[in-house]
């Protein structure tokens, strides 16, 4: 097994979705759709990325900045490839690229019963930052804020 590891591109969008819809623990909404994923990857260029066994993507995390600090989102690795680094390879590299741009801290945000993917971080040397609480708006009459807010049944 040989993985690689590269630049995500639109063209992996099909692929890339079907395993974050695949993935527990990853949320998906209308930020997810592929023009504001082309969005995200034109402002954030070369920074998220996928693992590949030979052509297959068993890996995918979208990262990204404001200019301030670093946050990676949906970070999944298909189940027959797990327990194997490419979680870990993938983060390293995402901050990396942060780092090549100045950027010192990067953030992640997990559902509070995701537990594996709490696990994991832990890991990595993340820590939980308890003095913090998140909080939404929607912008906008198409907002699905208070739709996704409130239903966590589109997580696996």
């Amino acid at each position: 097994m040989s993985i690689s590891i590269r630049p995500m591109s639109l063209e992996d969008y099909d692929e890339v979705l079907a395993l974050w819809q695949a993935a527990e623990g990853v949320g998906l909404n209308e930020a997810d759709e592929r023009g504001p994923i082309a969005a995200y990857l034109r402002r954030n260029a070369g920074l998220s990325l996928v693992a590949c066994n030979d052509r297959q993507i068993v890996g995918a995390v979208l990262c990204g900045h404001d200019g301030r600090r670093g946050y990676l989102h949906h970070l999944a690795i298909a189940p027959a490839f797990r327990r194997r680094g490419i979680g870990r390879k993938l983060v390293e590299q995402c901050l990396a690229g942060l780092g090549s741009q100045g950027i010192l801290r990067c953030h992640i945000f997990l559902y509070v019963d995701n537990h594996g993917g709490s696990g994991f971080w832990r890991t990595l040397g993340w820590i939980e930052r308890t003095e913090l609480k998140i909080l939404t708006k929607g912008i906008g009459e198409t907002s699905l804020v208070p739709a996704i807010c409130s239903d966590v049944a589109h997580r696996t």
